[in-house]
């Protein structure tokens, strides 16, 4: 019997391997649309020349150590010379530009993380790193620092001070984007069981009123009357909390008002918060009800969240529909983040029942994450700043009616690395490749696709295809208009999620899960059948040949048809591994080797990958 650990590393391999490949062919698509381009061009003007391809971005620095590169700009500044200040301050434009316009400076001696994590740091604790640095140097560099990135247009605010024992600084340093097209953006899938205070936990965050304790926090985000006369989310909720340059929370003025209808109206538009932000986080609130699963399953493939803050109630526990998320994020290979509410109401002996149970679940083999409580400031600066990397995954205890260990988790969410940075997922030097998840018939616009650029970028005026249909065709139109955060903009680069509507278009021949790819030679390809090999996380009896089951494979949600199976026995039980031959039941999709896959059916769950169109 194959080990989920073992299959996630397997699967992960297949997954790099067939990405590695498929950018290689993509960039030699580009070069040589790049010199068709330039020959067309420059016909009768002498031989255009070809262009080598680059899959490979460059390092920020090359293979420098960044500690090396911060204590080089702290020496500079100290120096007090004019030109060391120059070259501080050039350097320091480098480090923020190359980091997506922000960057989180450290000066003094650090804490050992081990100690800061278990909330036992002392001034004596074994393994401090750093370079002590005095009071007055402190001070010194921050009024330096503070006029070196103000000159490059940026903003400086401090995230900690402690100025007794080890004196140590840690500083944020941030660009303003020069326009919404550019602001970093982080994507995070909000789960957890029914009535665990997902919705009323957003409503807090980015609305920053205080809920009441009867649900007046949750009412902005419902989008239909059944959600707010049952107080139950049913659909895939989009909320947004905007980050100021100064790191601030921008929220709205709100006025203490007990009407729901009031309470729906007093909120920022996501304009306004895309005009003033520097730094996004979009939250996709997802559904906690059983009934729900599908919905909830579909907003975690398609909308590539960066991390999964599985929400649980400090009053009932880790139960039901809760377990069930925390095993697909785990599937998906998403990071966690725990967050236990309503700590205010929660009795102590259950409180710490809770706390016993959330560990256990985290440290089990199944898990295999290092739980960490966040207590303070440091801590979730530290582990924002290296969250992906590691095995940690954070725990807040928070009160939606007292506001305590909400700060917490702002500063953790306002440092946490942008999702379109991540250049392992995401590809700018690629053709166009743009998965549907949401799509709409706008008055006076026509058809407007949302979703995520895959890889490639696109601009308003752009020549694409959309599909594949019933058929398997891909169709031609043209991206006439651009929206980001429903602010528009012209442009945007692999990673974003944006808007387009879409040119003589009909409602009814767009739906999600369709790709938008950039015109070239010859049509993708759409795909009916396909081999994958599978794990059968859990199911009751067996499957066999003609199992039908709900695919979930990034944006694509579709029936399939088991085919054919390399098992031995011909049927599969919970634990069994196989590889599979798939068949799509309505229509074919685009789908591309190397995709990971879920299929469910009820309770029952495979993961997989696909290994091989046919």
């Amino acid at each position: 019997m194959t080990s989920l650990r073992t299959f996630q590393h397997e699967i992960d391999d297949i997954h790099n391997r067939e990405l590695n490949k498929q950018r290689l062919q993509g960039a030699a698509t580009m070069v040589k649309e790049k010199t068709t381009k330039e020959v067309q061009k420059g016909k009768g003007k002498g031989k255009a020349e070809p262009v080598a391809p680059s899959v490979v971005e460059e390092e920020p620095f090359g293979n420098v150590d960044l500690a090396e590169v911060e204590e080089k700009i702290i020496t500079q500044l100290l120096s007090k010379l004019p030109a060391d200040y120059e070259r501080a301050r050039d350097t320091l434009a480098i480090i923020i530009t190359r980091n997506f316009g922000e960057y989180v400076l450290r000066i003094g001696a650090q804490p050992p993380n081990t100690a800061l994590f278990a909330g036992t740091l002392a001034d004596d604790s074994e393994g401090w790193s750093g370079h002590e640095r005095t009071v007055e140097d402190l001070t010194f560099l921050h009024t330096k620092l503070t006029e070196a990135v103000e000159e490059i247009g940026g903003k400086v605010s401090v995230l900690v001070e402690v100025k007794i024992g080890h004196p140590r600084l840690t500083v944020l340093l941030r660009l303003p984007p020069p326009n919404v097209s550019l602001t970093p953006e982080v994507r995070c899938a909000v789960v957890g069981n029914v009535d665990s205070g997902k919705s009323t936990t957003l409503g807090v965050l980015t609305r920053g009123a205080l809920d009441d304790g009867r649900g007046r926090a949750r009412v902005a985000l419902f989008r239909h009357k059944h959600e707010i006369e049952s107080g139950r989310t049913s659909s895939v909720g989009m909320e947004i909390l905007g980050f100021g340059p100064s790191g601030a929370p921008i929220l709205p003025h709100i006025t203490p008002s007990a009407d729901p209808e009031v309470v729906r109206r007093e909120k920022l538009g996501w304009e306004d918060i895309s005009a003033q932000a520097a730094k996004i986080v979009s939250f996709i609130d997802l559904a906690g009800h059983e009934r729900y699963l599908k919905t909830t399953l579909y907003g975690l493939t398609s909308g590539a969240p960066s991390c999964v803050i599985l929400i649980v109630g400090a009053n009932a526990g880790l139960i039901g529909m809760s377990k069930e998320h925390l095993s697909i994020a785990l599937a998906l290979s998403v990071p966690i983040v725990v967050c236990i509410t309503k700590i205010d109401m929660t009795p102590a002996n259950v409180m710490k029942d809770t706390v016993d149970q959330v560990v256990k679940i985290l440290k089990s083999p199944g898990c295999r994450k290092q739980p960490v409580f966040v207590k303070s400031t440091e801590a979730a600066v530290e582990i924002a700043t290296s969250f992906g990397k590691s095995k940690v995954c954070p725990i807040f205890q928070v009160s939606n009616v007292t506001g305590e260990g909400l700060d917490h988790v702002r500063t953790f969410l306002n440092l946490l690395p942008s999702s379109e940075g991540d250049k392992e997922k995401f590809a700018a030097n690629q053709p166009l490749e743009f998965s549907v998840t949401e799509v709409w018939s706008v008055p006076y616009v026509g058809t407007v696709v949302n979703g995520i650029v895959n890889n490639g970028r696109v601009k308003v005026g752009d020549a694409v295809l959309f599909g594949p249909d019933s058929n398997g065709n891909f169709t031609p139109t043209v991206i006439k208009d651009m929206q980001r955060k429903r602010a528009p903009v012209t442009s945007a680069d692999a990673g974003q999620c944006v808007s387009f509507a879409l040119k003589r278009v009909l409602r009814d021949t767009v739906r999600k899960g369709m790709v938008l790819v950039s015109k070239s030679e010859g049509p993708p390809r759409a795909i009916r059948q396909f081999e994958g090999q599978v794990l059968i996380l859990y199911h009751n009896t067996t499957l066999q040949k003609n199992y039908q089951a709900m695919l979930h494979c990034g944006a694509v949600r579709q029936t399939v048809r088991i085919v054919s199976m390399d098992h031995p026995e011909g049927i599969l039980r919970t634990g069994d591994r196989a590889t599979v031959t798939f068949e799509f039941i309505s229509h074919p999709e685009f789908v591309k080797e190397g995709m990971k896959l879920l299929f469910r059916e009820g309770k029952t769950k495979g993961l997989g990958v696909i290994t091989k169109l046919l």
